[in-house]
Protein backbone atom coordinates (compact mmCIF):
# COMPACT_ATOMS: atom_id res chain seq x y z
CA UNK A 1 0.00 0.00 0.00
CA UNK A 2 1.24 3.43 -0.92
CA UNK A 3 1.54 5.87 1.73
CA UNK A 4 -1.34 8.09 0.60
CA UNK A 5 -3.93 5.21 0.50
CA UNK A 6 -2.81 4.85 4.40
CA UNK A 7 -3.25 8.31 5.42
CA UNK A 8 -6.61 8.50 3.12
CA UNK A 9 -7.47 5.41 5.65
CA UNK A 10 -6.18 6.64 8.54
CA UNK A 11 -7.88 10.35 7.96
CA UNK A 12 -11.27 8.32 7.62
CA UNK A 13 -10.49 6.03 10.75
CA UNK A 14 -9.81 9.62 12.69
CA UNK A 15 -13.06 11.24 11.66
CA UNK A 16 -15.13 8.38 12.52
CA UNK A 17 -13.85 7.91 15.80
CA UNK A 18 -14.27 11.50 16.38
CA UNK A 19 -10.53 12.20 17.43
CA UNK A 20 -10.82 15.64 15.92
CA UNK A 21 -7.01 16.99 14.85
CA UNK A 22 -5.04 14.56 16.68
CA UNK A 23 -2.64 14.39 13.62
CA UNK A 24 -2.09 16.59 10.69
CA UNK A 25 -2.00 14.79 7.77
CA UNK A 26 -1.89 16.52 4.63
CA UNK A 27 -1.55 14.24 1.91
CA UNK A 28 -1.34 16.70 -0.32
CA UNK A 29 2.46 17.74 0.69
CA UNK A 30 3.67 14.11 0.39
CA UNK A 31 4.56 14.52 -3.11
CA UNK A 32 7.03 17.48 -2.47
CA UNK A 33 8.60 15.50 0.59
CA UNK A 34 9.04 12.72 -1.46
CA UNK A 35 10.42 14.90 -4.60
CA UNK A 36 12.84 16.77 -1.83
CA UNK A 37 14.09 13.78 -0.70
CA UNK A 38 14.48 12.23 -4.14
CA UNK A 39 16.69 15.23 -4.95
CA UNK A 40 18.84 15.11 -1.99
CA UNK A 41 19.83 11.90 -2.83
CA UNK A 42 20.26 12.40 -6.10
CA UNK A 43 22.92 15.34 -5.37
CA UNK A 44 25.06 12.91 -3.03
CA UNK A 45 24.81 9.95 -5.69
CA UNK A 46 26.83 13.18 -7.90
CA UNK A 47 29.59 13.03 -5.28
CA UNK A 48 29.58 9.08 -4.42
CA UNK A 49 28.90 7.41 -7.53
CA UNK A 50 28.17 3.98 -5.73
CA UNK A 51 25.46 5.14 -3.96
CA UNK A 52 22.67 3.81 -6.14
CA UNK A 53 24.34 0.44 -6.84
CA UNK A 54 24.12 -0.34 -2.73
CA UNK A 55 20.58 -0.84 -1.84
CA UNK A 56 20.44 -1.43 1.67
CA UNK A 57 23.02 1.83 2.06
CA UNK A 58 20.85 3.66 0.11
CA UNK A 59 17.72 2.47 2.04
CA UNK A 60 19.75 3.78 5.30
CA UNK A 61 20.55 7.43 3.36
CA UNK A 62 17.50 7.90 2.41
CA UNK A 63 15.84 7.44 6.04
CA UNK A 64 18.25 9.62 7.10
CA UNK A 65 17.39 12.84 4.54
CA UNK A 66 13.92 11.83 5.13
CA UNK A 67 13.94 12.53 8.89
CA UNK A 68 16.26 15.51 8.37
CA UNK A 69 13.65 16.84 6.11
CA UNK A 70 10.55 15.90 8.10
CA UNK A 71 12.23 18.01 11.24
CA UNK A 72 12.91 20.82 9.00
CA UNK A 73 10.45 21.18 6.31
CA UNK A 74 7.76 19.54 6.92
CA UNK A 75 6.82 19.04 10.71
CA UNK A 76 3.30 19.25 10.30
CA UNK A 77 3.86 15.43 8.65
CA UNK A 78 3.26 13.15 11.34
CA UNK A 79 3.99 9.77 9.95
CA UNK A 80 4.21 6.28 11.65
CA UNK A 81 7.38 3.78 10.89
CA UNK A 82 5.19 1.95 8.77
CA UNK A 83 4.79 4.90 6.43
CA UNK A 84 7.95 6.09 6.41
CA UNK A 85 9.03 2.57 5.43
CA UNK A 86 6.84 2.67 2.91
CA UNK A 87 7.85 5.79 1.44
CA UNK A 88 11.50 4.88 1.60
CA UNK A 89 10.66 2.15 -0.83
CA UNK A 90 8.82 3.82 -2.74
CA UNK A 91 12.06 6.76 -3.19
CA UNK A 92 14.44 3.43 -3.37
CA UNK A 93 12.11 2.14 -6.24
CA UNK A 94 12.15 5.73 -8.09
CA UNK A 95 15.95 6.10 -7.88
CA UNK A 96 17.07 2.14 -8.73
CA UNK A 97 13.71 0.77 -10.31
CA UNK A 98 10.84 1.84 -12.14
CA UNK A 99 8.70 3.54 -9.32
CA UNK A 100 5.12 2.13 -8.93
CA UNK A 101 5.77 -0.24 -12.15
CA UNK A 102 8.72 -1.82 -10.71
CA UNK A 103 7.08 -5.24 -9.77
CA UNK A 104 4.98 -5.60 -12.73
CA UNK A 105 8.48 -5.06 -14.97
CA UNK A 106 10.12 -7.26 -12.61
CA UNK A 107 6.92 -10.32 -13.49
CA UNK A 108 8.15 -12.24 -15.86
CA UNK A 109 4.25 -13.59 -16.69
CA UNK A 110 3.48 -9.95 -17.86
CA UNK A 111 4.20 -9.27 -21.24
CA UNK A 112 3.29 -6.21 -22.10
CA UNK A 113 2.82 -2.84 -19.71
CA UNK A 114 0.61 0.22 -21.25
CA UNK A 115 0.16 2.67 -19.20
CA UNK A 116 -2.63 5.64 -20.38
CA UNK A 117 -1.99 8.72 -18.73
CA UNK A 118 -1.21 8.81 -14.64
CA UNK A 119 -4.46 6.88 -13.75
CA UNK A 120 -4.46 4.06 -16.16
CA UNK A 121 -2.37 1.23 -16.41
CA UNK A 122 -3.26 -2.58 -17.91
CA UNK A 123 -1.16 -5.31 -18.62
CA UNK A 124 -1.03 -8.15 -20.45
CA UNK A 125 -0.83 -11.32 -18.58
CA UNK A 126 -1.11 -14.74 -19.60
CA UNK A 127 -2.82 -13.56 -23.27
CA UNK A 128 -4.99 -11.65 -21.04
CA UNK A 129 -5.42 -7.85 -20.59
CA UNK A 130 -6.75 -5.94 -17.15
CA UNK A 131 -5.69 -3.22 -14.73
CA UNK A 132 -2.72 -3.34 -12.79
CA UNK A 133 -3.57 -3.52 -9.26
CA UNK A 134 -1.33 -3.12 -6.24
CA UNK A 135 -1.30 -5.64 -3.36
CA UNK A 136 -4.13 -4.52 -2.15
CA UNK A 137 -6.22 -4.70 -5.30
CA UNK A 138 -6.43 -0.88 -5.59
CA UNK A 139 -5.49 0.21 -9.33
CA UNK A 140 -2.11 1.24 -9.30
CA UNK A 141 -1.91 5.35 -10.29
CA UNK A 142 1.13 7.54 -10.68
CA UNK A 143 1.24 10.66 -8.14
CA UNK A 144 1.51 13.43 -10.76
CA UNK A 145 2.25 13.72 -14.75
CA UNK A 146 5.24 14.55 -13.49
CA UNK A 147 6.36 11.56 -11.77
CA UNK A 148 5.44 9.97 -14.77
CA UNK A 149 7.29 11.83 -16.86
CA UNK A 150 10.46 11.83 -14.42
CA UNK A 151 9.92 7.74 -15.13
CA UNK A 152 9.90 8.74 -18.79
CA UNK A 153 13.55 10.71 -18.40
CA UNK A 154 14.90 7.60 -16.68
CA UNK A 155 13.97 5.08 -19.50
CA UNK A 156 15.49 7.29 -22.22
CA UNK A 157 18.27 8.63 -21.26
CA UNK A 158 20.67 5.47 -21.70
CA UNK A 159 19.99 6.17 -25.11
CA UNK A 160 20.89 9.61 -25.24
CA UNK A 161 17.59 10.88 -25.81
CA UNK A 162 14.76 13.71 -24.85
CA UNK A 163 11.30 13.75 -24.60
CA UNK A 164 10.01 16.90 -24.74
CA UNK A 165 7.32 19.00 -26.96
CA UNK A 166 9.77 19.22 -30.19
CA UNK A 167 10.45 15.43 -30.41
CA UNK A 168 7.20 13.92 -28.52
CA UNK A 169 7.54 10.23 -30.18
CA UNK A 170 10.55 8.22 -28.52
CA UNK A 171 11.21 4.51 -28.87
CA UNK A 172 14.13 2.96 -26.36
CA UNK A 173 14.76 -0.32 -24.26
CA UNK A 174 14.84 -0.75 -21.18
CA UNK A 175 18.27 -2.64 -20.14
CA UNK A 176 16.65 -6.56 -20.06
CA UNK A 177 16.05 -5.71 -23.98
CA UNK A 178 12.26 -5.02 -23.33
CA UNK A 179 11.02 -2.77 -25.91
CA UNK A 180 9.34 1.03 -24.89
CA UNK A 181 7.49 3.41 -26.98
CA UNK A 182 6.55 6.76 -25.36
CA UNK A 183 4.23 9.87 -26.66
CA UNK A 184 3.24 12.87 -24.95
CA UNK A 185 2.07 15.66 -25.51
CA UNK A 186 0.84 17.87 -27.19
CA UNK A 187 0.76 14.61 -29.20
CA UNK A 188 -0.76 12.84 -26.20
CA UNK A 189 -4.14 14.67 -25.62
CA UNK A 190 -4.51 12.56 -22.12
CA UNK A 191 -0.75 12.74 -20.78
CA UNK A 192 2.47 10.87 -21.00
CA UNK A 193 1.56 7.32 -23.15
CA UNK A 194 4.04 4.89 -22.31
CA UNK A 195 4.09 0.89 -23.77
CA UNK A 196 6.47 -1.54 -22.67
CA UNK A 197 7.10 -4.78 -24.80
CA UNK A 198 8.71 -7.62 -22.47
CA UNK A 199 10.60 -10.08 -23.33
CA UNK A 200 11.28 -13.07 -21.38
CA UNK A 201 14.76 -13.13 -19.69
CA UNK A 202 15.37 -17.02 -20.68
CA UNK A 203 13.53 -17.10 -23.78
CA UNK A 204 11.23 -19.77 -24.95
CA UNK A 205 12.80 -22.67 -27.06
CA UNK A 206 10.77 -24.91 -29.61
CA UNK A 207 10.12 -27.68 -26.80
CA UNK A 208 8.50 -24.78 -24.14
CA UNK A 209 6.08 -23.64 -27.56
CA UNK A 210 5.41 -27.15 -27.84
CA UNK A 211 4.27 -27.60 -24.63
CA UNK A 212 2.08 -24.19 -24.95
CA UNK A 213 0.15 -25.54 -27.65
CA UNK A 214 1.95 -23.35 -30.22
CA UNK A 215 2.67 -26.20 -32.54
CA UNK A 216 3.27 -30.06 -32.77
CA UNK A 217 6.13 -31.98 -31.44
CA UNK A 218 6.70 -33.13 -35.19
CA UNK A 219 5.97 -30.00 -37.02
CA UNK A 220 8.62 -28.48 -34.02
CA UNK A 221 11.07 -31.20 -35.40
CA UNK A 222 10.58 -30.73 -39.00
CA UNK A 223 10.94 -26.87 -38.73
CA UNK A 224 14.09 -27.70 -37.15
CA UNK A 225 15.42 -30.07 -39.97
CA UNK A 226 14.71 -26.96 -42.47
CA UNK A 227 16.58 -24.46 -40.11
CA UNK A 228 19.74 -27.30 -40.20
CA UNK A 229 19.25 -27.83 -43.98
CA UNK A 230 19.11 -23.98 -44.88
CA UNK A 231 16.14 -23.10 -45.86
CA UNK A 232 15.47 -19.61 -46.16
CA UNK A 233 12.70 -18.66 -43.56
CA UNK A 234 10.18 -15.70 -42.93
CA UNK A 235 8.10 -15.99 -39.81
CA UNK A 236 5.36 -13.51 -40.41
CA UNK A 237 2.34 -12.96 -38.60
CA UNK A 238 0.57 -9.63 -36.57
CA UNK A 239 1.70 -7.53 -33.59
CA UNK A 240 1.72 -9.43 -30.71
CA UNK A 241 1.64 -12.53 -32.47
CA UNK A 242 5.26 -14.14 -31.80
CA UNK A 243 7.06 -13.42 -33.94
CA UNK A 244 10.09 -12.61 -31.84
CA UNK A 245 9.70 -15.57 -29.99
CA UNK A 246 9.43 -18.21 -32.49
CA UNK A 247 12.38 -16.62 -34.20
CA UNK A 248 14.90 -16.94 -31.58
CA UNK A 249 13.47 -20.71 -31.44
CA UNK A 250 14.09 -21.21 -34.57
CA UNK A 251 17.87 -19.61 -34.39
CA UNK A 252 18.13 -21.87 -31.53
CA UNK A 253 18.85 -24.65 -34.14
CA UNK A 254 21.67 -23.15 -36.08
CA UNK A 255 24.47 -25.48 -35.44
CA UNK A 256 26.79 -23.50 -33.31
CA UNK A 257 29.86 -23.91 -35.57
CA UNK A 258 28.48 -21.46 -37.67
CA UNK A 259 29.22 -17.92 -37.62
CA UNK A 260 25.57 -15.82 -37.25
CA UNK A 261 25.10 -12.14 -37.41
CA UNK A 262 21.67 -10.74 -35.74
CA UNK A 263 20.66 -7.35 -37.08
CA UNK A 264 17.90 -5.42 -34.80
CA UNK A 265 16.03 -3.01 -34.45
CA UNK A 266 16.24 -3.50 -30.55
CA UNK A 267 18.25 -6.56 -29.07
CA UNK A 268 15.69 -8.51 -28.30
CA UNK A 269 16.93 -12.23 -30.06
CA UNK A 270 19.14 -14.11 -27.12
CA UNK A 271 21.25 -16.53 -29.29
CA UNK A 272 23.57 -18.41 -26.64
CA UNK A 273 24.65 -21.72 -28.01
CA UNK A 274 26.61 -19.92 -30.61
CA UNK A 275 29.90 -19.37 -30.14
CA UNK A 276 31.04 -16.82 -33.40
CA UNK A 277 28.09 -14.57 -32.69
CA UNK A 278 27.90 -10.98 -33.71
CA UNK A 279 25.05 -8.66 -32.43
CA UNK A 280 24.41 -5.14 -34.47
CA UNK A 281 21.27 -2.59 -32.86
CA UNK A 282 20.33 0.21 -34.80
CA UNK A 283 21.20 3.56 -33.39
CA UNK A 284 18.31 6.03 -33.31
CA UNK A 285 19.93 10.09 -34.40
CA UNK A 286 20.41 12.16 -32.10
CA UNK A 287 19.11 15.04 -30.64
CA UNK A 288 20.31 16.96 -33.55
CA UNK A 289 18.82 14.41 -35.68
CA UNK A 290 22.20 13.42 -36.96
CA UNK A 291 24.15 9.64 -36.46
CA UNK A 292 20.89 6.94 -37.23
CA UNK A 293 21.89 4.24 -38.16
CA UNK A 294 19.11 2.04 -39.60
CA UNK A 295 18.26 -1.89 -40.44
CA UNK A 296 19.47 -0.96 -43.74
CA UNK A 297 23.07 0.30 -43.00
CA UNK A 298 23.62 -2.60 -40.61
CA UNK A 299 22.13 -5.34 -43.14
CA UNK A 300 24.74 -3.77 -45.76
CA UNK A 301 27.78 -4.18 -43.16
CA UNK A 302 26.45 -7.86 -42.26
CA UNK A 303 27.31 -8.85 -45.62
CA UNK A 304 30.73 -7.62 -45.07
CA UNK A 305 31.48 -9.79 -42.25
CA UNK A 306 31.78 -13.28 -43.55
CA UNK A 307 28.78 -14.18 -42.09
CA UNK A 308 27.38 -17.87 -42.58
CA UNK A 309 24.12 -17.03 -41.53
CA UNK A 310 21.86 -13.36 -41.24
CA UNK A 311 19.12 -13.19 -38.53
CA UNK A 312 17.01 -10.04 -39.16
CA UNK A 313 14.55 -9.12 -36.30
CA UNK A 314 12.19 -7.67 -38.51
CA UNK A 315 12.17 -6.45 -41.87
CA UNK A 316 10.04 -3.24 -41.99
CA UNK A 317 11.03 -1.21 -45.06
CA UNK A 318 14.04 -0.80 -47.28
CA UNK A 319 16.02 -3.12 -45.74
CA UNK A 320 13.87 -6.09 -47.57
CA UNK A 321 15.90 -5.42 -50.54
CA UNK A 322 19.16 -6.35 -48.88
CA UNK A 323 17.97 -9.39 -46.64
CA UNK A 324 16.95 -10.36 -49.90
CA UNK A 325 20.01 -10.36 -51.66
CA UNK A 326 21.62 -12.16 -49.32
CA UNK A 327 19.92 -14.72 -48.90
CA UNK A 328 20.37 -15.07 -52.84
CA UNK A 329 24.15 -14.45 -52.93
CA UNK A 330 25.56 -17.51 -50.63
CA UNK A 331 23.66 -16.90 -47.15
CA UNK A 332 21.24 -20.01 -47.31
CA UNK A 333 19.49 -20.16 -44.19
CA UNK A 334 19.20 -16.79 -43.18
CA UNK A 335 15.63 -15.79 -40.69
CA UNK A 336 13.48 -12.90 -40.74
CA UNK A 337 10.33 -11.78 -39.21
CA UNK A 338 7.50 -9.67 -40.55
CA UNK A 339 4.30 -7.73 -40.32
CA UNK A 340 1.57 -9.57 -41.94
CA UNK A 341 -2.09 -11.07 -41.84
CA UNK A 342 -1.00 -13.88 -43.81
CA UNK A 343 1.50 -16.13 -45.67
CA UNK A 344 0.73 -14.40 -48.87
CA UNK A 345 -0.04 -11.13 -47.89
CA UNK A 346 3.81 -11.15 -46.48
CA UNK A 347 4.48 -12.01 -49.91
CA UNK A 348 3.35 -8.74 -50.57
CA UNK A 349 4.51 -6.55 -47.75
CA UNK A 350 8.14 -7.60 -49.28
CA UNK A 351 7.13 -6.39 -52.65
CA UNK A 352 6.07 -3.07 -50.72
CA UNK A 353 8.95 -2.46 -48.69
CA UNK A 354 11.37 -3.39 -51.82
CA UNK A 355 10.10 -0.44 -53.28
CA UNK A 356 10.46 1.52 -50.41
CA UNK A 357 14.12 1.29 -50.94
CA UNK A 358 14.44 3.58 -53.64
CA UNK A 359 15.49 1.49 -56.05
CA UNK A 360 13.59 1.47 -59.62
CA UNK A 361 13.20 -2.13 -60.12
CA UNK A 362 10.16 -3.63 -62.67
CA UNK A 363 7.52 -5.32 -59.81
CA UNK A 364 8.23 -8.60 -62.25
CA UNK A 365 11.63 -8.69 -61.34
CA UNK A 366 11.10 -7.66 -57.22
CA UNK A 367 8.91 -10.75 -57.33
CA UNK A 368 11.31 -12.83 -59.16
CA UNK A 369 13.70 -11.81 -56.33
CA UNK A 370 11.52 -12.84 -53.81
CA UNK A 371 10.21 -16.17 -55.14
CA UNK A 372 14.05 -17.07 -55.62
CA UNK A 373 15.16 -15.84 -52.09
CA UNK A 374 12.30 -16.76 -49.67
CA UNK A 375 12.14 -20.84 -49.27
CA UNK A 376 9.44 -21.26 -46.26
CA UNK A 377 7.26 -19.02 -44.50
CA UNK A 378 5.82 -19.67 -41.10
CA UNK A 379 2.65 -17.29 -40.21
CA UNK A 380 1.36 -16.98 -36.48
CA UNK A 381 -1.50 -16.05 -34.97
CA UNK A 382 -3.12 -14.52 -31.41
CA UNK A 383 -6.73 -16.25 -31.09
CA UNK A 384 -9.44 -14.90 -29.34
CA UNK A 385 -8.68 -16.57 -26.13
CA UNK A 386 -5.18 -14.75 -26.06
CA UNK A 387 -3.32 -18.22 -27.55
CA UNK A 388 -0.05 -17.87 -30.01
CA UNK A 389 -0.66 -20.96 -32.73
CA UNK A 390 1.15 -21.29 -35.81
CA UNK A 391 -1.60 -20.87 -38.32
CA UNK A 392 -0.06 -21.52 -41.90
CA UNK A 393 3.11 -22.78 -43.26
CA UNK A 394 3.98 -22.42 -47.06
CA UNK A 395 6.54 -23.17 -49.48
CA UNK A 396 7.45 -20.63 -52.33
CA UNK A 397 8.03 -22.63 -55.14
CA UNK A 398 8.59 -20.19 -58.02
CA UNK A 399 7.54 -16.90 -60.62
CA UNK A 400 4.96 -17.96 -62.99
CA UNK A 401 2.54 -15.72 -64.92
CA UNK A 402 3.39 -12.84 -63.48
CA UNK A 403 2.78 -14.09 -59.73
CA UNK A 404 4.47 -15.86 -56.66
CA UNK A 405 3.65 -19.76 -56.60
CA UNK A 406 2.78 -19.57 -52.61
CA UNK A 407 1.79 -23.29 -51.67
CA UNK A 408 -0.15 -23.89 -48.27
CA UNK A 409 1.49 -27.29 -46.68
CA UNK A 410 -0.16 -26.83 -43.36
CA UNK A 411 -3.48 -24.83 -42.61
CA UNK A 412 -4.53 -24.31 -38.62
CA UNK A 413 -8.18 -26.36 -38.55
CA UNK A 414 -10.42 -25.25 -35.56
CA UNK A 415 -12.22 -28.25 -33.77
CA UNK A 416 -14.02 -26.32 -30.86
CA UNK A 417 -13.05 -25.31 -27.19
CA UNK A 418 -12.28 -27.18 -24.06
CA UNK A 419 -13.93 -26.90 -20.68
CA UNK A 420 -11.61 -24.20 -19.46
CA UNK A 421 -12.95 -22.00 -23.16
CA UNK A 422 -9.12 -22.18 -24.73
CA UNK A 423 -9.82 -23.26 -28.53
CA UNK A 424 -8.90 -26.28 -29.76
CA UNK A 425 -7.34 -27.55 -33.39
CA UNK A 426 -4.38 -28.62 -34.96
CA UNK A 427 -2.36 -28.17 -38.21
CA UNK A 428 -3.31 -30.00 -40.87
CA UNK A 429 -1.35 -30.93 -44.08
CA UNK A 430 -2.96 -29.95 -47.54
CA UNK A 431 -1.97 -32.48 -49.43
CA UNK A 432 0.80 -30.67 -50.73
CA UNK A 433 4.95 -32.07 -50.22
CA UNK A 434 7.96 -29.58 -50.58
CA UNK A 435 9.20 -29.46 -54.07
CA UNK A 436 12.75 -27.66 -53.26
CA UNK A 437 14.02 -30.91 -51.92
CA UNK A 438 17.77 -29.89 -52.92
CA UNK A 439 19.01 -28.79 -49.94
CA UNK A 440 16.83 -31.34 -47.69
CA UNK A 441 18.67 -34.07 -49.54
CA UNK A 442 21.83 -32.23 -49.75
CA UNK A 443 22.04 -32.44 -45.65
CA UNK A 444 21.37 -36.20 -45.30
CA UNK A 445 17.58 -36.02 -44.42
CA UNK A 446 15.40 -38.41 -46.87
CA UNK A 447 12.15 -37.66 -49.09
CA UNK A 448 10.39 -40.62 -47.04
CA UNK A 449 11.66 -39.01 -43.37
CA UNK A 450 9.66 -35.78 -44.42
CA UNK A 451 6.53 -37.33 -45.86
CA UNK A 452 6.31 -39.43 -42.72
CA UNK A 453 6.73 -36.54 -40.83
CA UNK A 454 3.66 -34.38 -42.60
CA UNK A 455 1.44 -37.39 -41.56
CA UNK A 456 1.63 -37.76 -38.15
CA UNK A 457 1.97 -34.21 -37.51
CA UNK A 458 -1.98 -33.62 -39.28
CA UNK A 459 -3.00 -36.22 -36.78
CA UNK A 460 -1.51 -34.44 -33.38
CA UNK A 461 -3.70 -31.41 -31.93
CA UNK A 462 -2.26 -28.60 -31.02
Amino acid sequence: MRVEEAIRQKKAGVQAEGAGEARSLDENRLPELKAAVRERIIEQNKKDQRLLSQPERLRQVIWKVLEEEGDSRFGHLILTLEEKRGMVEEIVQQLVGYGIIDPLVKNEQITEIMINGIERIFIEEKGKMRLALSEKGVPLQFESEAELLHLIEKIVAPINRKVDESDPIVDARLADGSRVNVVIRPISLGGPIVTIRKFPENPYNMQQLVELGALSPEIAEWLEKLVQARYNIVVSGGTGSGKTTFLNALSMFIPQTERVITVEDAAELKVTHIENLVRLETRPPNVEGKGAITIRDLVRTALRMRPDRIVVGEVRGGEAVDMLQAMNTGHDGSLTTGHANSARDMLSRLETMVLMSGLELPLPAIRRQIASAVEIIVHLGRLRDGSRKVLQICEIRDYRDGEIECIDLFRWKMEGTDEDGRLRGRLVPTGEAVLQMEKWLSHGFSEEMFAAWAREAGEQPC
